[in-house]
């Protein structure tokens, strides 16, 4: 059954709800520099983790990706966007690691 375009495009409620997600979730990063209790590893950890878990409420609340089998070519778009910036973000690493390598042997 085709959806309608109200459902389509997500609830007042939807957008309330990821909306106090995304403040809870900001909010918490901040606290866990703010408050400086974690060492700086452990900091890194939980603010990635706050941050991949914002990422998931933006897409589910905001861009209203889910698992329905209409969303299959957003998901396969949304595929190919994550691997081509891991290709982009790898890939330069690499390359300025082999760079910086190559210019200290000189």
């Amino acid at each position: 059954m085709a959806q309608s375009h109200a459902e389509s495009h997500g609830s007042l409620g939807g957008y309330v709800a990821g909306f106090i997600l995304s403040v809870l979730l900001t909010a918490g990063a901040f606290g866990v520099v703010l408050h400086g209790t974690l060492d700086a590893s452990a900091a890194l950890i939980v603010i990635a983790v706050l941050a991949f878990v914002q990422v998931v409420v933006h897409l589910v609340f905001f861009l209203h990706l889910n698992t329905s089998p209409g969303q299959g070519w957003n998901v396969l778009s949304l595929a190919y966007t994550v691997l081509a910036a891991a290709f982009l973000i790898f890939g330069t690493i690499w390359v300025m690691h082999n760079v910086g390598a190559l210019m200290m042997s000189r």
